[in-house]
């Protein structure tokens, strides 16, 4: 599948005739709501582990040095938290742009922290895609996101604003914990 996935998110149609959608945000969409939004709760997602496994071409490095940016993969028995987001079914024009480097907009059941769950939607970049980076330890990904920079800035950026935000959400989230740790060790030398 292509890096670029605006054209396919675009057909997405699950909830066509919708005046309201919930997106889930596990990366940058926690810290960075640059979009009109109805609500904001927090929420998380059933059966599925944020990894630092896509490569960004677009924000967080470039196609000949891609950053690493977060995607969901299926694991039984997780739970990812993150933030939930009540939009307009226009705000997605916004949103595939910004997400377009390999995700695809796909149905998510989500629950909020007070028990109510719904169906929404997440842009997941599936292993498919020609930006995945695939599996690496803590370490090599902190290296890799200390050497990576894109037109949105440095990529440790990206993993401090995260790591801040799931702190701030009351989250543990060891797979992100592990590389902030170990990019801090690198700086540091």
């Amino acid at each position: 599948m292509t890096a670029n996935t605006i054209a396919i998110n675009q057909q997405m149609d699950k909830f066509d005739g919708h005046h309201s959608v919930w997106l889930f945000g596990y990366g940058s969409l926690i810290y960075k709501a640059d979009f009109p939004y109805l609500q904001r709760r927090a929420a998380s997602i059933d059966g599925w582990t944020r990894r630092f496994w896509q490569g960004s071409h677009d924000h967080r490095g470039t196609p000949e040095a891609p950053g690493r940016v977060v995607t969901l993969i299926e694991e039984a028995g997780a739970i990812c938290h993150g933030m939930a987001y009540l939009i307009t079914p226009d705000v997605f024009a916004h949103l595939d742009h910004r997400e377009k480097n390999g995700y695809l907009r796909l149905a998510i059941p989500m629950t909020f922290d007070d028990g109510d769950s719904v169906d929404g939607q997440a842009y997941i970049a599936t292993p498919d895609n020609t930006a995945f980076l695939g599996a690496a330890s803590e370490q090599e990904i902190a290296a890799h996101i200390a050497r990576a920079t894109g037109p949105s800035g440095p990529n440790s950026d990206y993993l401090n604003h995260l790591a801040h935000a799931l702190r701030e959400l009351g989250r543990h989230d060891r797979h992100v914990f592990e590389i902030e740790r170990h990019l801090a060790a690198l700086q540091s030398k």
